[in-house]
C-alpha cells in the first residue's frame, strides 16, 4: 500500500475522533456533579491514549511497508523466486545437413550460434549496458531499441557466434539466458549460389537444392522440458527428446568447373553489356550436371543484396526462343527416316522461301548446299525445306521425346517446361519456323539435355544435380546410333572454316556444336535490335564426355550473334574443364583405340 493511502486513513480517523469529542455532552447529574466531571475527564484521557496508540501502530506499519518496498524488494523477489516455479517446453534445433560438391568440398554448412536474452531492468541496474553493446558490436542506441520492448526478457542478440557469447557470459549480468541455434554458412558465396540456393529466417530452404531437398536436409528438431523461475533461470531439466541431424547431400557439381563457368560469364556479360548470361555443363555418360551457372549472381551470406533478377537460376527458369540451335533436331529426324542423307543437295536459292504468306530468308544466297552444309552455314531456307518433308506430328513427337515442352528432371525448383504447342495446332508457317527455333521456347537446361542424344548413341539422359554411383546410365532412344554419329560429324563443320563458329579452336580436342541467334519479343513483336546469342557444343568429338550450353541475353556491344558472344564462353569453359576432368586428348584417344585393336 502506498504511504499516501496510510496518511489519508490516519487523517480520516483523527477527524472522526475530533467530531465525536466535540459533540455536546449529556447534562451532569445534579446529585453528584464532581464525580461525573472526574468520569468525563478519565474518558477523554482514554480516548487520547487510544488515538495515539492507533497512530503509532499505523506509522510503524507505514515504515515497514516502505522498508519492504524500497530497501528489501530485491531480496524478497529472490526469495519468492525460490518458491514460484513453472515448467516450459523448449525447442532443440536440429543441425541442418551439409551440401557438398562431388569432391567433398562444403557448399553449405550450419554453424552453432546463440540467441541471447536479457532483462532490460537488470542490464541497466548492472551498469554494464555500454559494455554489453560493445560486445554485441552495436551502438547503445540500438541496444536501447532492442530493450524497449515491454517484456520481462527481450532478445538482445540473435545468431551470436561462440566467441562473442563467451565474452558476454563473462560480464555476469543477472537474468541473461543463452539458447543454441544454427546459422547457415555458404563458403562458395556467389559461385555456387544458383545451385545451392539459400534458407530463410525460419531455417527452411527458399531456393536451389536447399528448397528442393529441404525435408532431407532439415532433420527433426528435438524438445526438452525445463523447470524455470521468473527471470528465465533454469533450475532443472525435466525431460529431453534429442534432435536428429539432417542428411548431408553430395552434388554432381564440380566446384572447379563451376568457378570457371561463373568467371567466364561474368567477363562476357560485362564485355558485351548483356543483361545476363547462363551456362550448363553436363556429363553425357550419366547426365550429371558438372556446372550450372548464371550471371548476375548473389551472395547468400549477404541477404541485404537479394533481388529476384539475381536470385533466380536462369538456366532452368528462363525460357527463350533458341534460334538455330534447334535446327539439328529436324535434320536428324529426316536422316533417321531416310528422307535425306548428309550429302543430299538442298537448294536455298534465291536465299529466301515463301511459306504461305510468310517470307523466310537467309543472310546470304547460299545456292545449293548439302545437308551437312545447311548445318554449317545455319541456313534457314535449307532447314525449312527439309523440315516440311516431315509430318508435323512426327516432328512434334521428336521434340517431345527430346524433352521440350516438359519440365527437365533437374532438382531445382521453378524449372520451366518451355512452350511447345501440340502438332494439331500447328499451321504450315509454324511447322517451318519451329524447325529453325522460332515459335518454340526452351530453357538452357532442356537444350543441353537434348544435345546428349548426339553425344551418345541417339538416346537422351535425364539431368541430375546429385552425384551418382553409376558411370553410365541408359537413356531414352530418340535417334538411331548411326544418325547420332552422322550429326556429330556434320556439326563438326560448324566450328571449321566457313562455319558459324569458326573461331572455336581448342588445342588437342575436336568439338562439334551449333550456334544460335534469335530476336527477342518486346511488346508483342520481334525487336530486331534485341538478341539472344547461344552455342551448344559437344567435346571431345572423338569420344564425347561433356555437353556445354551457353546463352548470352541481350548483348549490346561488340557483336550479338551466338558465334561471337557465346562461343568464346564455351571455349573458356570447355578448354579448362577437359583438363580438370583429365579427359584424354584426341591423339591419346586414337592411340588407345589402336592399341586395343586385335
Amino acid at each position: 500500500m502506498k504511504p499516501s493511502v496510510f496518511l489519508s486513513l490516519i487523517q480520516t480517523a483523527y477527524q472522526q475522533f475530533k467530531r465525536e469529542d466535540a459533540q455536546p455532552r449529556k447534562p451532569l447529574r445534579e446529585d453528584n456533579p464532581e464525580k461525573a466531571w472526574r468520569m468525563l475527564q478519565a474518558s477523554e484521557r482514554r480516548s487520547h491514549i487510544a488515538l495515539c496508540t492507533i497512530v503509532v501502530m499505523l506509522l510503524a506499519c507505514l515504515v515497514k511497508i516502505a522498508d519492504l518496498q524500497i530497501f528489501q524488494s530485491s531480496d524478497i523477489e529472490a526469495n519468492g523466486q525460490q518458491f514460484y516455479r513453472y515448467a516450459v517446453t523448449r525447442n532443440l534445433p536440429a543441425k541442418r545437413g551439409q551440401i557438398l560438391d562431388r569432391q567433398g568440398n562444403v557448399l553449405a554448412n550450419s554453424e552453432l550460434c546463440h540467441t541471447i536474452w536479457a532483462s532490460p531492468e537488470k542490464v541497466i541496474a548492472s551498469g554494464k549496458k555500454a559494455v554489453l553493446a560493445g560486445a554485441l558490436k552495436i551502438s547503445t542506441k540500438e541496444l536501447d531499441k532492442r530493450m524497449a520492448v515491454k517484456r520481462r526478457n527481450v532478445i538482445v542478440g540473435k545468431c551470436v557466434d561462440d566467441r562473442t557469447t563467451t565474452a558476454i557470459r563473462s560480464l555476469k549480468i543477472d537474468g541473461m539466458t543463452f539458447e543454441n541455434e544454427y546459422k547457415r554458412i555458404y563458403p562458395g558465396g556467389a559461385i555456387s549460389a544458383h545451385v545451392v540456393g539459400l534458407v530463410g529466417s525460419d531455417g527452411n530452404g527458399l531456393e536451389g537444392v536447399e528448397c528442393f531437398a529441404n525435408q532431407a536436409l532439415a532433420g527433426r528438431d528435438g524438445r526438452r522440458g525445463v523447470l524455470r523461475i521468473p527471470g528465465g533461470k533454469v533450475l532443472e531439466e525435466l525431460w529431453r527428446q534429442e534432435s536428429e541431424e539432417g542428411t548431408s547431400l553430395t552434388l554432381s557439381i564440380d566446384s572447379r568447373i563451376q568457378t570457371i563457368a561463373v568467371e567466364a560469364l561474368q567477363k562476357t556479360v560485362a564485355r558485351h553489356e548483356a543483361t545476363s548470361g547462363s551456362a550448363i555443363v553436363v556429363d553425357v555418360r550419366n547426365g550429371e550436371v558438372l556446372a550450372l551457372a548464371s550471371w548476375p549472381s548473389y551472395n547468400p551470406n549477404v541477404r541485404s543484396q537479394l533481388n529476384y533478377d539475381s536470385v533466380r537460376n536462369r538456366v532452368v527458369t528462363d525460357m527463350f526462343e533458341p534460334g538455330s540451335t534447334m535446327k539439328p533436331f529436324a535434320i536428324a529426324k529426316a536422316l533417321d527416316m531416310g528422307i535425306v542423307k548428309p550429302d543430299t543437295a538442298i537448294s536455298t536459292h534465291p536465299g529466301k522461301i515463301l511459306v504461305e504468306d510468310q517470307i523466310i530468308g537467309d543472310d546470304h544466297d547460299y545456292g545449293v548446299l548439302s545437308v551437312a552444309e545447311v548445318i554449317a552455314k545455319s541456313s534457314n531456307v535449307g532447314t525449312v525445306r527439309i523440315a516440311l518433308q516431315l509430318p508435323s506430328q512426327t516432328l512434334w513427337k521428336t521434340y517431345s521425346e527430346l524433352g521440350f515442352g516438359q519440365k527437365p528432371e533437374v532438382q531445382i525448383p521453378g524449372a520451366t517446361s518451355g512452350k511447345l504447342r501440340p502438332a494439331q495446332r500447328w499451321g504450315v508457317v509454324e511447322h517451318a519456323t519451329i524447325a529453325y527455333g522460332y515459335g518454340v521456347s526452351v530453357s538452357l537446361a532442356q537444350l543441353a539435355r537434348a544435345y546428349t542424344a548426339f553425344a551418345r548413341e541417339g538416346d537422351v539422359v535425364p539431368l541430375t544435380l546429385f552425384k551418382t554411383d553409376r558411370e553410365r546410365v541408359a537413356g531414352k532412344p530418340v535417334f538411331t546410333p548411326e544418325t547420332a554419329k552422322e550429326m556429330l560429324k556434320m556439326m563438326r563443320l560448324t566450328v571449321l572454316a566457313g562455319g558459324t563458329a569458326s573461331r572455336l579452336k581448342i588445342d588437342g580436342y575436336t568439338n562439334a556444336g551449333k550456334t544460335g541467334t534469335a530476336y527477342k519479343v518486346k511488346n508483342g513483336a520481334y525487336d530486331k535490335n534485341v538478341y539472344v546469342g547461344s552455342f551448344v557444343g559437344i567435346a571431345p568429338m572423338t569420344r564425347p564426355r561433356i555437353v556445354t550450353a551457353v546463352m548470352i541475353d541481350e548483348p549490346k556491344r561488340d557483336g550479338h550473334v551466338g558465334g561471337v558472344v557465346a562461343t568464346p564462353v564455351y571455349k573458356e569453359i570447355v578448354e579448362r574443364a577437359l583438363n580438370v576432368l583429365n579427359v584424354p586428348s584426341d591423339e591419346l584417344t586414337r592411340l588407345s583405340d589402336n592399341f586395343r585393336k586385335p
